[in-house]
Order: structure tokens, then C-alpha cells, then sequence
């Protein structure tokens, strides 16, 4: 054990010396400034030091995404433009302390899109104006009737229209186009209601709130528009026909990225919101007010049953085995199988072709042709699979073909490969749904002929019979 007193109260250090003796130098103990001043440092330097990752990771953020720069810049546009409105006196004078609530409708409609912005804008002003309407009336009601009978009248008249408003929140029809209106209806009408001031009072303020909100919204509208604007129609529109290069990418595996919007959950709400969004948008490029947004969601659906069934094609190529009879049986479907991939591929190109140009393919009727052909002849080739499990040996010779060997491939062996055709028979099948959605897309908007002198159109042909 060492006692208490053996131990120096200060650190030493042991230093040799180059002539063999050694020297003991006693560290000075540091002082409680000392001290202070070097927590205070670490402290600082790691506060620094995350104020410079975020401004790193900010930056990143914006050279990756210049569209989050733009909107940011936008917002603050809006919130100038009406901040300065504010200062104006014949504005002051006429809403008062009211402007600053053009203030927070920018803050709260402004959104990254201009469908977005606009859905938000024309709710919150027609909330508004039927919900003050509906609550100066209640509130004029009730107080004609008296004291008594007040707040009977203001209690029946807030729970059956908030209970109302709320119920058609469910509402599938309501939910998509005037959820977020309904929400705003059922604050403004709440709050007029119940406010004690007289009819008279109360019509100013609301016409005055009224007013300052269209001037948020106006000024919303007017910047999401004229200022950098996104559309959310074309970038539905654009991701559509991405994924479709995608999807061709990997049937002919240059591309191992489609996982990432396969099996993202988030990709399918990004869909619908942005077709939800994209029906408040005016005409813009070559889309008018009444496209059918709805139908990308079909081609989207569509797109991703195909890309489940490639990526069950992928499982299926991992585990196959090799057995001695499996290499004869390859040989056996091998053309047709590259036919089709082939043929497959091109008619994704081709439909990703036709929704970024929204101009009719003149190469999809034949393309689709030579893919059913060739499920046809898998077909065939699937059918006549049993009679193709005793194969030849590589001993086999012409003088012994009355003593032919012959090697009988067991059936577990020869079901990878065959799994793997009806995949790709089924893949051709969801393909010719994705021709069928683009068809009706083309009929829907009126798709002109491409440049091509050959007047084939997209065609819709059979559906492929399963085996």
C-alpha cells in the first residue's frame, strides 16, 4: 500500500539526460484561472467548430439543390414587400394594426411551388370569407336574442359547424382540394363567434383582417409566379419520365439506382402531392389549366408494379444454380429471353421519349411487337421444358446413338430457371400496362405525331396470356 504522504502533491516528470543521470522536473500546478480559461477555450472552439460544419453542410445543401436557395430568397422577397406596405400611412390608416397580419399569412401560405402557393392563398381567402360571414351572422343572431339566450345560441351554432367542418375533413373529395380551408374555416368562424365586441365593431375588424390577408396572398402569388417559379405539374411530369429511364436503365443493368425510388415510401406521397398541387396550377409550358395530373399517378403505379417484378428478376439471376443440365435448357430460351429484354428496354426508352416530348412514338407498335413475339415463343419454350429435362451428355458420340447417355436434370434444379422466364413473361405483361397508361395519357392531351414520317402510333395490343 503507499501512503498518502508518498504521493507528490505536484506532477513530476523523469527526463534523461544524455550523459545517463536523470533529472526530475516538477510540473507547476495550474491555477484556478488557469483552468477556467482553458474550459472556456474548448468550449468555444467546439461551439466554432459546430457553427462551421453547419455552414459546410448549408452550403452543400445549396450547391446540390439551388431550388431551396431560390425559395428562401422568395419568402423574403414577399416578407419585404409587405413589411414595407406597413410603413405606408394610407395603408396603416385604413387596417390599422391588422397589417401585420399580411405579415403572417406569407409566412404561413408561401410554400416552395406555385400550385402549393395557390392552394394555400385561395383557401385561406375563401375560409376566411365565408367563415367571418357565417360568424358575423351567428354573432348578430344571438345578440338580438338577448343575454339569455347568447351563448345558447353560440355554443349550438360552434360545435355543429366545427363538428361539420371537421367530419368533412374525412371526406376524400374535400380532403384533396380544401383541407387546409377547412382547418382556417373552423379557426375564423370559432374566433368571430365567441368575440365580444358589438356587430358593428366586429364587421371593421373583419373587413380589415379580411383585406390585409388577400395583400399576403396577393403578394405570395405575384412572387411564386413572376420570380424563378416551380411548377409542381412539371416536376411531376419530369420524375415520371425519369423513372422510366431508370426503369430501362436497369432492365439493362447499367443502372443499380432503382431501389432508391422503389422502395422509398416517401416517393409515392411526393406523387400525389405534387399531382394534388399541380391541378391549382394556371397554363405553363405545354400543360393547360385541365391536364390530367391524375393519370401520372396511373403511369407512376404502373412504373413501380414493373420495377417490383425486375427486382424479383434480380433475386432470381442471384440464386440460380448450375447444374449440368441447366446450361442445355439456358441455351434453349436464351434467345428469345435476350429478345425480350431487349425489346423491353427500348419500349421504355421510347415512352420516356413520349412523355418528355408529349409527342407520339412511331417505334412503339413495333417494339411492342417483337416483345410478344418473343413471350410467345417463351411460351413455347416453357411448355416444352419437360421433355427438355433428359439432355445429351458431352460423352454422347454419332456411332453410340442407338446407346445414347443421357444426364436427367432433377426438377428442383430447373426451377430458378424457369421462375426466372415467367418473371420475365410477367415483366412484359406490367409492361404493356405502362403502354396502356401512356396511351391514355396521349388521348387525353392530344398527342401530335413525332417527326418520323411513319405514322405508327402508340398502340395498345393484347394483353400478354400468362402461362
Amino acid at each position: 500500500m503507499v501512503n498518502e504522504k508518498d504521493v507528490p502533491e505536484n506532477l513530476e516528470w523523469n527526463i534523461n539526460v544524455r550523459d545517463g543521470t536523470k533529472q526530475v522536473v516538477a510540473v507547476p500546478e495550474l491555477r484556478l484561472v488557469d483552468k477556467a480559461c482553458l474550459q472556456l477555450k474548448s468550449v468555444v472552439g467546439g461551439l466554432i467548430l459546430k457553427v462551421w460544419r453547419f455552414l459546410v453542410e448549408a452550403w452543400n445543401l445549396g450547391a446540390a439543390e439551388p431550388k431551396k436557395v431560390i425559395h428562401a430568397m422568395k419568402v423574403g422577397l414577399a416578407l419585404t414587400i409587405v413589411s414595407l406596405c406597413y410603413y405606408l400611412r394610407s395603408t396603416y390608416e385604413g387596417v390599422g394594426g391588422n397589417a401585420m397580419r399580411a405579415v403572417m399569412t406569407v409566412v404561413v401560405v408561401f410554400e416552395s411551388s406555385v400550385g402549393a402557393t395557390l392552394y394555400k392563398s385561395i383557401n385561406r381567402v375563401a375560409a376566411t370569407s365565408l367563415a367571418g360571414s357565417l360568424g358575423l351572422g351567428v354573432h348578430w343572431i344571438s345578440y338580438k336574442s338577448g343575454e339569455k339566450f347568447e351563448p345558447i345560441i353560440i355554443g349550438i351554432s360552434v360545435f355543429f359547424l366545427a363538428s361539420a367542418a371537421t367530419f368533412s375533413r374525412f371526406i376524400s373529395s374535400v380532403k384533396s382540394r380544401f383541407d387546409y380551408g377547412a382547418v382556417i374555416f373552423i379557426l375564423t368562424f370559432t374566433l368571430v363567434s365567441v368575440s365580444g365586441y358589438r356587430v358593428n365593431e366586429i364587421s371593421e375588424l373583419a373587413f380589415q383582417r379580411l383585406f390585409t390577408i388577400f395583400i399576403g396572398n396577393s403578394f405570395c402569388i405575384l412572387v411564386s409566379i413572376f420570380f424563378y417559379p416551380t411548377w409542381a405539374g412539371a416536376e411531376l411530369h419530369r420524375l415520371i419520365y425519369q423513372n422510366l429511364e431508370k426503369l430501362a436503365d436497369s432492365l439493362d443493368g447499367t443502372s443499380m439506382t432503382m431501389e432508391m425510388w422503389l422502395k422509398t415510401p416517401t416517393t409515392i406521397k411526393n406523387q400525389r402531392v405534387q399531382a394534388k398541387f399541380a391541378r391549382w396550377e394556371p397554363a405553363h409550358g405545354g400543360f393547360n389549366f385541365y391536364h390530367p395530373w391524375k393519370q401520372y399517378l396511373k403511369i407512376g403505379a404502373s412504373l413501380r408494379s414493373s420495377a417490383y417484378c425486375i427486382e424479383a428478376l434480380r433475386g432470381c439471376m442471384d440464386s440460380e444454380s448450375q447444374a449440368p443440365g441447366i446450361g442445355y435448357l439456358k441455351k434453349h430460351v436464351s434467345n428469345a429471353c435476350k429478345t425480350m429484354n431487349n425489346s423491353s428496354s427500348d419500349i421504355l426508352r421510347e415512352l420516356a421519349i413520349t412523355v418528355k416530348t408529349m409527342t407520339k412514338s412511331s417505334k412503339m407498335g413495333l417494339s411492342v411487337q417483337e416483345m410478344n413475339t418473343a413471350v410467345q415463343k417463351l411460351q413455347i419454350s416453357l411448355k416444352s421444358i419437360p421433355s427438355c429435362l433428359i439432355a445429351p451428355t458431352s460423352e454422347e458420340t454419332a456411332d453410340e446413338a442407338p446407346f445414347r447417355k443421357t444426364c436427367i436434370t432433377p426438377l428442383v434444379e430447373v426451377i430458378p430457371l424457369t421462375t426466372f422466364v415467367s418473371l420475365l413473361i410477367e415483366n412484359a405483361a406490367r409492361i404493356n400496362g405502362i403502354v396502356d397508361a401512356v396511351n391514355e395519357l396521349a388521348v387525353m392531351v392530344d398527342m401530335k405525331h413525332g417527326s418520323s414520317k411513319k405514322t405508327n402510333t402508340v398502340t395498345t395490343l393484347p394483353q400478354i396470356p400468362k402461362p
